[in-house]
């Protein structure tokens, strides 16, 4: 398994340095000037913008600003925001909690909402169970989540007032009265979130389920007088993990990239407000630093889920 490790990461090496560049290549050659703000400021001379942009090695071809950050990368240095003159990583771990707690939080719940839904629809399957979880889960899938914010904004905090409409990311409370205010204001965000990944965990997880069941194993482990449950719970469940395992794991860096429409949209100031903020005004190296982190978890997780699969399938061998 080692050397298996050590191949892919020697693999990863590679992708990760043509990510970065076609990112880096993208957001330079893209229309925009991060240096926009100062052109609309009377009381900043164009002597002084300019300064400014050699300062931030704007003045180079974007090619070489690459190659030199990249040799920042390797010395730990994700560079300067162009909006707040602050080092980008502080930056990214000012956000990173908020994005956690809401993001990690509605993850968690719809996995283990949808993982037992899923069983319980394909074992018992036309059943009025599977019928009312597939008709809600297509229901959760098909529609987007700004719609599903924006009702449940109208309903739950507009007209019932039961929860606040933007969440409070200086909330400082102690004690039951601190916990219950931050239940409060991440249910609406986190319920958003749970819809939309419950309902394509369930259809996955139904899907494999149903492709396991009329198998010979299955039928073998009935025939030596095994009890139904235990049949579904060591031998179907186990082996209709193995492909669930990919969509998880592959889920997780998204925990850390937020939710960029359900932030925007509840005011969360996590990783998701700060990436379209950054992109709108034109600050490359937050961008360029949250969309290489991401690349890196996606290639992380990956190999997780990968190594996983010798975890639930005896057969599996990285020799």
């Amino acid at each position: 398994m080692a050397q298996y490790v050590v191949r892919r990461v020697l693999i990863a090496i590679p992708t990760l340095l043509i990510i970065s560049f076609v990112i880096f290549a993208i957001l330079a050659l893209a229309p925009g000037d991060p240096l926009a703000q100062f052109a609309l400021n009377p009381a900043v001379p164009e002597s002084t913008r300019e300064l400014i942009r050699i300062q931030f090695g704007l003045d180079q071809p974007w090619y070489i600003r690459y190659v030199k950050w990249l040799i920042a990368l390797a010395r730990g240095d994700w560079g300067f925001s162009f909006g707040t003159r602050g080092p980008v990583i502080d930056l990214i771990w000012q956000r990173l909690p908020q994005t956690l707690i809401v993001v990690g939080t509605a993850y968690l719940i719809a996995v283990l909402i949808a993982i037992p839904i899923g069983v319980i629809s394909a074992v018992k399957q036309y059943s009025w169970f599977d019928q009312v979880a597939t008709f809600l889960a297509f229901i959760g899938f098909s529609v987007p989540s700004f719609f599903t914010g924006l009702a449940l904004m109208l309903v739950f905090a507009i007209n019932l007032k039961w929860f606040p409409i933007v969440y409070n990311s200086t909330l400082n409370l102690t004690g039951w009265d601190g916990i219950t205010e931050q239940i409060r204001q991440m249910t609406l965000p986190v319920t958003v979130l749970v819809v939309q990944q419950t309902a394509a965990l369930t259809r996955f997880m139904r899907s494999s389920m149903l492709d396991n069941l009329p198998l010979d194993y299955v039928r073998t482990a009935r025939a030596k007088g095994l009890a139904d449950r235990m049949v579904i719970i060591r031998h179907v469940l186990r082996n209709s993990m193995i492909p669930v395992v990919t969509l998880i794991a592959l889920g997780i860096p998204t925990i850390f990239a937020g939710a960029i429409i359900t932030e925007n949209l509840f005011r969360v100031n996590g990783i998701g407000q700060l990436l379209i903020t950054s992109i709108q005004n034109s600050d490359t190296p937050v961008v360029m630093a949250i969309t290489f982190i991401f690349a890196c978890l996606t290639v992380l997780f990956n190999l997780i889920a990968d190594l996983l699969y010798g975890v639930l399938d005896p057969r599996v061998r990285y020799s």
